[in-house]
C-alpha cells in the first residue's frame, strides 16, 4: 500500500508500515501486445500518360476544395487572432440579420438552432487520485478503482488498516458506516479494557444489533477477522448459534489498540475535483452553454418535481412571508448546486474555462487563472460585469457566497492599463500549450 494512503492513518500516530501496492496492483498497469510486420517490395508502377496527368492534377484541385472540414487546426496566435476576428465578424453579422426578421420568426429560429446544435460546455465532472494513480475519472469510476484495489489490498499483511479503509469507501449512507464504526469500537473497546471477561469475546450473529448495524456494511466481517475474532458453532439455549469467537491468539490486545485507533480515524479516500480545462473561441463559448446533469445534486426523482416546486414558488410570491421564511427557501434552493463552471473571457476574445466546486473559494479561481497566464507576475484582476470587481477581500469567499454559479462568465484585465497597449499583440494572455487545446469551431 502506497505511502500516501498510510498517512490516512497519521492522526492516531500508528506507527505500521502499509504495504506498496506491487506489480498487478496498480491500477494504470495495462499489458501490450506488439505484432511483428513485413517490408512487401511495392510493385512498380507504369509510368501515367499525358492526358492521366492532367486528369489527376484536376482530381487533386477539387479534393483541395474541399479540405476545408479537414483541415489541421492552426494554433499560431497570429492564425488564432484571425480567426476570433472572422467569428465575431459573422456573430455581428447574424444578429445584424436577425433583427431584421419577425420577432416572433426569430424566436422560433433560434429554439430550433439551439436544438439542433445543442452542445454541452462539460461532458462530465472528472476527478484525480493522487492516492491511487494519475488517472481522470467520473466519481462513479473511481468507486469502482478504489474498491477493487482495497479488496486487493486485504490479501496483504495489513488487512485489518485495509479494511477500515474499505468500511470508509464502498459503502454508501454515511450514517450507517458510522453506526457500524461505532458497534465496531465498543466490541474492540470492552475486550481491551476488559481482557479477562468472556463475554466480551463471544459475539451473536443472530444478534439483532449485529444484523442491523454490521452485517450491512461491507468491510465489517473482514474487520472482526483481522482483529482476532473466528466463526464458531456453539450451543446456544439449547440451540447451535453462529458466534465470532475473540482469541489472543489471533490478534494480541496491542494489535486491537492498533486498529481501535484506525477505525476511529479512517476517512474516505479523497479525490481531486479535474478543472477540465479548456480554452473556447467565441462562438463555441456561445454554443456551449448547457451543463451536464453531474453539476447539479438532484436526483431523477427531483427533476420530475421541479415543474411542481416552480408552480408552488409562485403561489408563495403571492402571500406575505418572513424574513426567515425567505432565508429558508433560499437556502433550500442553494443546495441543488454543487459545481460551478467558471469562464474567463481575454482581451483577446479567447475564454478560458474551468470547473470546481461552489464552496471553493475565489482565490482558487485567481490561482486557476495565474497558473494559466503568460505572464503570472503582473498584478490583474477579474471582473463581472457589469460593474463587479473581485478585490482581494472577495479573495476568502465562496463562490456560494460570491453567487458565481451555476456558471459565470468573468473579464479579466491588468491593474496596470498604461502598460496593456500592444503588450499582448503578438503573444497573447494565455501560455502557449493552451492553444493547442482549442478545437476547429
Amino acid at each position: 500500500m502506497t505511502e500516501k494512503i498510510k498517512s490516512l492513518f497519521q492522526k492516531a500516530k500508528i506507527d505500521v508500515k502499509f504495504m506498496n501496492a506491487g506489480k498487478g496492483h496498480k491500477l494504470t498497469d495495462s499489458t501490450s501486445t506488439s505484432g511483428s510486420t513485413s517490408i512487401v517490395e511495392p510493385i512498380k508502377r507504369v509510368e501515367p500518360t499525358k492526358e492521366a496527368k492532367v486528369a489527376g492534377q484536376a482530381a487533386l484541385a477539387r479534393l483541395e476544395a474541399k479540405e476545408c472540414n479537414t483541415k489541421r487546426f492552426n494554433t499560431s496566435y497570429a492564425a488564432i487572432k484571425a480567426q476570433v476576428k472572422r467569428e465575431l465578424e459573422q456573430e455581428r453579422k447574424a444578429q445584424q440579420k436577425a433583427q431584421q426578421k419577425n420577432h416572433v420568426q426569430s424566436e422560433e429560429k433560434i429554439e430550433n438552432t439551439i436544438k439542433d446544435n445543442f452542445t454541452l460546455a462539460v461532458t462530465n465532472v472528472c476527478y484525480r487520485c493522487p492516492y491511487l494513480s494519475d488517472e481522470i475519472l467520473s466519481q462513479d469510476e473511481w468507486k469502482i478503482k478504489i474498491k477493487k484495489f482495497l479488496y486487493e489490498q486485504l490479501k496483504g499483511e495489513e488487512a485489518g488498516l485495509t479494511s477500515c479503509l474499505i468500511i470508509r469507501n464502498c459503502n454508501s449512507k454515511k450514517e450507517k458506516v458510522d453506526v457500524c464504526v461505532e458497534t465496531l469500537g465498543k466490541y474492540l473497546e470492552n475486550i481491551i479494557n476488559y481482557p479477562e471477561e468472556e463475554k466480551y469475546k463471544k459475539i451473536r450473529m443472530q444478534n439483532k444489533i449485529f444484523q442491523d448495524k454490521v452485517m450491512p456494511i461491507e468491510g465489517a466481517l473482514e474487520f472482526l477477522n483481522a482483529a482476532g475474532f473466528r466463526q464458531k458453532k456453539i450451543l446456544n439455549n439449547d440451540k447451535e448459534e453462529d458466534f465470532l469467537i475473540w482469541s489472543a491468539d489471533n490478534c494480541s490486545i496491542e494489535d486491537i489498540t492498533t486498529l481501535f485507533e484506525a477505525l476511529k480515524t479512517a476517512q474516505p479516500i479523497p479525490l481531486e475535483l479535474d478543472r477540465n480545462l479548456q480554452v473556447l473561441l467565441p462562438m463555441q463559448a456561445s454554443t456551449r452553454t448547457e451543463l451536464p446533469p453531474s453539476f447539479f445534486n438532484l436526483s431523477p426523482e427531483d427533476i420530475e418535481k421541479e415543474q411542481q416546486l416552480r408552480s408552488e414558488a409562485v403561489e408563495r410570491d403571492q402571500m406575505l412571508r418572513t424574513k426567515a421564511m425567505r432565508e429558508r427557501d433560499e437556502k433550500q434552493k442553494l443546495r441543488k448546486y454543487k459545481f460551478s463552471l467558471i469562464r474567463i473571457k481575454f482581451p483577446d476574445n479567447l475564454i478560458l474555462q474551468g470547473t470546481f466546486f461552489v464552496h471553493e473559494t475565489f482565490q482558487n479561481v485567481v490561482n486557476f487563472v495565474s497558473e494559466n497566464l503568460i505572464n503570472n507576475e503582473r498584478p490583474f484582476s477579474l471582473k463581472k460585469l457589469p460593474q463587479t470587481t473581485f478585490s482581494e477581500d472577495t479573495f476568502d469567499k465562496t463562490l456560494l457566497e460570491l453567487g458565481l454559479f451555476p456558471a459565470t462568465l468573468l473579464m479579466f484585465f491588468w491593474k496596470n492599463k498604461s502598460e496593456e497597449t500592444n503588450l499582448n499583440e503578438s503573444v497573447g494572455y494565455l501560455k502557449e500549450e493552451l492553444l493547442s487545446m482549442i478545437q476547429p469551431a
